[in-house]
């Protein structure tokens, strides 16, 4: 992330730990986090049409949600609302130009953080992608990522639950852990 300009480093960490939309993350203003919860309030995002953004509720009732960020996150966030932010609840957290609907910072900064990062196949959705494979991986129900995720039907949850190397090895042994509990 040394290429990505700091303005943007949060986008591309809320992207991959909260699998929100670009055009969600493009929309939120300082007055959607909640930070003594440690939760983000997606209510409205960006879409474009004929190549013009739109502010706009998100795409179904579903998409209308708090999401929690990550512990470990929070310091990060906090120090981007002061470096980065203005002070008022509506404040945009990520500013306009570098922001499109085609990634989270102008081509030549984009290109360069992809290729340091040796990722030059990477789509800004894939960090989406990243972050619903990980809640799924940590455990959650198909409920639970449709809600994280902002989904109307399992589905689209069910794309993200991969079966991870070695997985199958963790979920034996809290098998046997429960039943250690148990007994």
């Amino acid at each position: 992330m040394g290429e990505m300009p700091g303005q943007y480093r949060l986008m591309i960490l809320l992207a991959s730990w909260c699998a929100l939309r670009f055009g969600e993350l493009t929309e939120l203003r300082r007055g959607d986090l909640d930070l003594r919860h440690a939760r983000v309030q997606v209510t409205r995002g960006v879409t474009w049409i004929d190549g013009k953004p739109t502010i706009g509720a998100p795409k179904s009732d579903a998409g209308i949600r708090d999401v929690a960020i990550p512990p470990h996150l929070v310091p990060t966030v906090r120090q981007h609302l002061e470096d980065h932010v203005g002070c008022g609840k509506d404040a945009l957290l990520f500013r306009p130009p570098m922001v499109s609907k085609s990634g989270a910072a102008g081509p030549s900064k984009r290109e360069r953080a992809r290729k340091a990062a040796g990722r030059d196949d990477l789509r800004f959705h894939d960090l989406r992608h990243t972050g619903a494979v990980m809640a799924a991986q940590s455990g959650a129900t198909i409920a639970e990522l449709m809600g994280r995720l902002g989904h109307a039907t399992p589905a689209m949850a069910i794309r993200y639950q991969h079966i991870a190397q070695g997985r199958d090895d963790e979920i034996a042994r809290h098998m046997s852990e429960m039943i250690k509990v148990a007994q």
